[in-house]
């Protein structure tokens, strides 16, 4: 082997190992001048290089800026940042399942993917989060409903978008506000306070805070209800049961899913205590609205949803004002039903519903609403980290949370056209790949190795080449007959 030293040639030994030193980190003055060329660079994600392209080919920015022009300055002022780096922001929170404004920019300013899936500079800076605060404040929530019209209008020039069957459900958000801090709506006093005045109430002079604990495990009926209680930090947030069982400030998410399709076509926010009679009604009249926004031509023929939006007057309203026919199998009840005070319209709904409920395709038709509504719930909230929102207001909730919803579809167009829903995806594809492989080798070679075993297990059992057809051998050797193998 022959190395050089002080550009003398040296012949050094086979077994001898080439030596380096290690190099010290040392106080640096960095230079005030840096060539761009030298500055560090990425090759880009696949996933964003692509949903970069998606988004030029409908001019997103563009039209974005046209929706978002009104609410700024038209010549003076200092230039802000651009809508589409606003909403792109949002979306890379859905897609690398990021819930709060600074994890947002944290990640926007750190990976170099993401600035270009921004468009941002060498030179540039990432929007912080309180600029996301204070865009969000600027736009109006039918801005940020324009924008999901917009995406919506691309998933239906990709073929995407049929708006015939809708099926709707609904899930809990976990509100930013602390059932600990609640206070009561008539008097404006804690939890504690309250305690303190039903102690006295009793009898009791100056009780401490156990004594408090232990009136309170002892007292019957005690149940907190939105009449009587709210938060001081986000009065809309409602009390409500989560998914989990808890009981928790939160808000309702419902979507409006193309059966077809799974795209979602209408999100909306409510209040936790918000009936689904109710908000059925005005979720499909947001999603009639956002088809017609989108350009598709497509009529509401179908609505699937489950048991908790039945209601005979509901019914009766989607057949005659919205010409909608339901698939919503009824409650439980004993007895017979008693139309003295219903109209003919609504026992006239309720009956057609309920044979088509019983019906083949009606039984189809929930079957596949349970499978498409709830992936869609899966990938907002649950990968795409929106079951707790760390805004307050139902405003602020609906405008964050109609991008996302927005973002969804984008993931599922990305996965239509591509393959791959989210950047996340491809870390795992790799591997999956190769599980497929060996799952499908197993599954081609594992008979003839079987086979194999097994005969060379009874040659060892007879001692010979040919097999005993009387002798009964497995590949473990379970047991031997009694014919002398």
């Amino acid at each position: 082997m022959l190395w050089y030293k002080d550009g003398i040639q040296v012949v050094a030994s086979e077994g001898w190992r080439w030596r380096m030193s290690m190099r010290r980190r040392e106080p640096e003055q960095r230079g005030m001048w840096v060539a761009t060329h030298e500055l560090p660079s990425s090759p880009g994600h696949v996933f964003y290089e692509k949903l970069n392209k998606l988004l030029e080919e409908s001019e997103f920015d563009r039209r974005v800026e046209e929706l978002c022009e009104p609410y700024y300055a038209p010549e003076v002022g200092r230039p802000g940042i651009a809508p589409g780096v606003y909403f792109r922001m949002l979306f890379v929170g859905y897609f690398e399942g990021l819930a709060a404004q600074r994890a947002i920019a944290w990640k926007c300013a750190d990976s170099l993917s993401v600035r270009a899936f921004l468009g941002l500079g060498v030179s540039e800076e990432a929007p912080d989060h309180s600029s996301l605060t204070k865009i969000r404040q600027r736009l109006p929530e039918e801005v940020h409903a324009q924008v999901f019209a917009l995406v919506l209008e691309m998933a239906r020039e990709k073929g995407m978008v049929k708006g015939k069957k809708l099926a709707v459900d609904a899930t809990t958000l976990e509100a930013n506000a602390a059932m600990k801090s609640m206070v009561r709506r008539a008097t404006g006093e804690d939890w504690k306070a309250y305690l303190r005045r039903l102690a006295k109430a009793e009898g009791m002079e100056d009780p401490s805070d156990e004594d408090l604990r232990r009136m309170d495990r002892g007292r019957k009926g005690k149940k907190v209800s939105n009449e009587e209680w709210e938060s001081p930090s986000d009065p809309e947030a409602r009390i409500t049961r989560m998914k989990d069982g808890r009981t928790r400030f939160a808000y309702k998410a419902e979507h409006a899913v193309d059966l077809d399709s799974g795209v979602i076509v209408a999100p909306a926010i409510y209040p936790g205590d918000a009936a689904d009679v109710d908000s059925i009604l005005a979720t499909m009249d947001t999603a009639g609205e956002n088809l017609r926004e989108a350009g598709s031509e497509a009529t509401i023929e179908a609505a699937i949803a489950d048991k908790g939006y039945h209601s005979v007057s509901t019914l009766a309203y989607l057949e005659e004002e919205f010409e909608i026919r339901t698939y919503i199998p009824e409650r439980e009840q004993r007895g017979r039903r008693r139309w003295e005070k219903r109209s003919e319209s609504e026992r006239r709904a309720f009956y057609a519903n309920r044979r088509r409920c019983r019906g083949p395709n009606g039984k189809k038709l929930s079957r596949r609403r349970s499978e498409i509504v709830e992936r869609s719930f899966a990938h907002t909230c649950q990968t795409g980290a929106a079951r707790r929102t760390w805004l307050r207001g139902s405003v602020n909730v609906s405008k964050r949370y109609t991008v996302h919803a927005a973002a969804y579809n984008l993931g599922l167009m990305m996965r239509v056209l591509f393959g791959i829903g989210t950047p996340r995806s491809l870390q795992g594809l790799a591997s999956a790949l190769i599980h497929g492989l060996v799952s499908l080798l197993r599954y081609v070679f594992a008979p003839v190795c079987r086979r194999w075993f097994t005969g060379r297990a009874n040659r060892a059992n007879t001692g010979a080449d040919s097999v005993n057809p009387r002798c009964i051998v497995s590949t473990n050797q379970i047991h031997h007959s009694s014919t002398g193998c």
